[in-house]
Parts: C-alpha cells; structure tokens; sequence
C-alpha cells in the first residue's frame, strides 16, 4: 500500500526517549525528517510499524533506525491521528501514530535512516524547533509517565 493517497490509515510509531539534563532540566530527543510527508521539521522519532511485529518492537526497531539508539523498556504515552489533505480535500497521509516513552540508555544518537539530523533539547527549550502541538502533548505525558 503507497504512503501517499493511502486506502486505509498506516500505523505509525513515535518514541519520546528523554534523559536527565546535566542541570536537572530533562532532554527529548528530537529528529529532524529528511522525507515527506514532513520534510525537513523537526519531529520525535518514529515510523512505520511493519507486518507481523508488535508496537512495542516497532518503537525499538525505529529508534534503531533512525537514532542508533537501543532501548530496553517502552512505555504506552499517547495515541495521535496525523491526517493531511491535498488541495483538493482527498486524504493524501494518514497515520494513526502509537506514541511511547523511553529513558535512554546511554547511547550516542546518530541520525541515519529517514532522518536528516538528531538532537536532545532541553524540555523547557522546544519552541525554536516548531514541533507539531501533538508532539508537546506526548513530550509532558512522557515526562509525567518517567518521572523526569
């Protein structure tokens, strides 16, 4: 099934992972999109969940992918519906994305697969990358679910 001008919703995955801050001010990890549908914004790292594979191990197998980052425990954050129309009001993306939280685990993140760059940012701080107001929502219910 294409991504674009899909017949059905694609699951997606995204995965807040947030890290202590050296001054006690949490860090996300945040991936800026090197394709469409949201090319070059910055975003929290995620994709497609693929045939036959859990959404748990989709969120671990994503941040593999694009961050270089292994993870040991995923945590159920939030649910997102991403819908964008054409010009002429048909559905060209649709995902419903499954959102979890993660600590990192230590790891250097490297940007690789559909990410163009990787960055932490501090949680206070996140206004300079114009993330989706979605994003926001999943970064404060990861903090809430972590304790960070």
């Amino acid at each position: 099934m294409s991504r674009e001008y899909p017949d059905r919703p694609i699951v997606g995955i995204g995965v807040a992972v947030l890290r202590p801050g050296a001054d006690g001010v949490p860090e996300v990890l945040l991936v800026r999109r090197g394709k469409p549908p949201n090319l070059g914004s910055w975003a929290l790292p995620g994709g497609a969940q693929e045939l036959g594979e859990t959404a748990a191990d989709a969120a671990r197998r994503e941040i593999l992918e694009e961050c270089g980052l292994r993870l040991a425990e995923v945590h159920l954050a939030a649910n997102v519906d991403s819908i964008h129309t054409d010009s002429a009001g048909r559905v060209r993306y649709h995902y419903t994305i499954i959102d979890f939280a993660a600590l990192w685990q230590g790891d250097e993140a490297v940007a690789g697969d559909d990410v163009s760059h990787v960055e932490w940012a501090r949680v206070d701080a996140l206004e300079g990358y114009r993330l989706w107001s979605e994003a926001h929502r999943v970064i404060t219910i990861a903090r809430h679910l972590l304790e960070l």
